[in-house]
Order: C-alpha cells, then sequence, then structure tokens
C-alpha cells in the first residue's frame, strides 16, 4: 500500500511530484517468497511464484499462477498474463515464509524507523498529566503518521488501565491499548503498546503511544511539507 496509497508516490495524491509527470499506472513485480493460504485447517496455496500487484486506491494484492490456486475463487489479473487474484477471505490464514499476515501482503517499500530522540511529549487528560518528557522515541513509518514513543517509566501508569481491545499491524505486531481512569471517568483505548514487538520495531517493546483524538496531546514532530515544493 505504501507505493500506491496515501500520499505513495503512484498515488493519486502523492506527497511529492514526478517531473515530468507520469500517468497513472499498475506496477507488477515478482515476489519471491513462500506464500501459503490455509483453509480449514489445510494448505490450499504454497508458492513461491507469486506477484505483487501495486494498484492505484487499492490494497496490495498477490497474483498466483493459475495452476496453484486450486477451486479457490479467483478473478484475472489484466496486467499479468496467466496469473489470478484470490479474494483475500477466500482462505482463513495468510503465511508470508511463516509469518501470519492479517488484511494484506506486507510491501517491500513499507519502512518503519525507530530513532531515540529529544522530541517533547507531554499528555494529559483532564487535570492530570500522564507523560511530560524529552526522552522520547519517534517512529517514522511509511505512509502512516509519525508518532512519539515513550518508555512507561516516564508514564502515570498508575492512571492506565489494559483495557480488551487489540489490534494487529503486519510491521508492528500486536498491540495492546490502554485506557485512562481519572477519578470516576474512564477515558478508553487512550494509548496503545506493543508488548512482543516484530523485529522491525524492537526499540519501542512496551513504550506507550497516545491517541490525539481522544487525549490532550502536544508532542513536538516534524512539520510535514505535503503540497510544497521544498
Amino acid at each position: 500500500m505504501s507505493l500506491v496509497a496515501g500520499r505513495g508516490p503512484l498515488s493519486r495524491d502523492p506527497a511529492g511530484w514526478f517531473s515530468p509527470p507520469i500517468p497513472e499506472v499498475v506496477y507488477v513485480e515478482p515476489h519471491p517468497r513462500r506464500v501459503q493460504g490455509v483453509r480449514d485447517g489445510r494448505v490450499v496455496i504454497d508458492t513461491e511464484g507469486a506477484l505483487l500487484v501495486h494498484r492505484c486506491d487499492h490494497p496490495l494484492s498477490y497474483a498466483f499462477p493459475v495452476g496453484e490456486v486450486g477451486d479457490l475463487p479467483h478473478e484475472p489479473v489484466p496486467e499479468a498474463p496467466g496469473y489470478v487474484r484470490v479474494p483475500w477471505e477466500a482462505v482463513d490464514t495468510w503465511l508470508e515464509e511463516g509469518r501470519r499476515l492479517v488484511h494484506y501482503p506486507p510491501n517491500p517499500y513499507h519502512r518503519v524507523d525507530c530513532r531515540p530522540t529529544n522530541r517533547r511529549l507531554r499528555v494529559a487528560v483532564d487535570d492530570a498529566t500522564l507523560v511530560d518528557t524529552t526522552d522520547t522515541v519517534i517512529v517514522f513509518e511509511t505512509a502512516v503518521q509519525t508518532r512519539l514513543y515513550v518508555d512507561p517509566a516516564h508514564v502515570r501508569t498508575d492512571l492506565l488501565q489494559r483495557s480488551d481491545t487489540t489490534s494487529y499491524c503486519n510491521y508492528k505486531g500486536h498491540a495492546t491499548y490502554w485506557s485512562a481512569v481519572t477519578g470516576d471517568r474512564v477515558v478508553a483505548d487512550v494509548a496503545w503498546s506493543y508488548d512482543d514487538p516484530l523485529p522491525e520495531t524492537l526499540p519501542i517493546k512496551g513504550f506507550f503511544s497516545f491517541d490525539t483524538e481522544r487525549v490532550e496531546v502536544l508532542a513536538e514532530l516534524p512539520q510535514p511539507t505535503f503540497g510544497r515544493r521544498i
């Protein structure tokens, strides 16, 4: 999704620009990794011959040789004769080199950089300050909002309560969510953390980040230059 979605270079609203401009394109590339699909406990796709299809305003998708999809529902990929797309929901579980995937294939152009920084993060709910520190980690992630994460040693964890909400990211792993409790008031899911992150994001293991829509967050983040030629 990084090339063709959000502000990616092949999206309809790119962060940068091509000179000269290029027309809308579909980019197809070999993907020499082992991709498996499991349905009803049985492996129904097992191939190293998949392609990746980057199509503007569509999730990244696999294309498989037509002879390798058996009786699974599929449709041809016009840009790759002899290959077909299988709906994501056609199998119970997708695996790539043994890693379980959610929603879409991992993108080879998606990058996550975690850097220690002295950018300030201040978080407050009602009259209580949850965080106020310059000892933070900044996470740059392709096509995703830049965020600050903070060690729990700098957080009023006594005002946080683990919620039942969870999520999964193909690049960071399983997220745990936390609600703020101040007196009789509970503000749901104000923060999240990754207790056992994937290798790409080990520097933020156990660290907290906060939802700017649910609590008051002051974060010293880079100012976007979208739409400006510099």
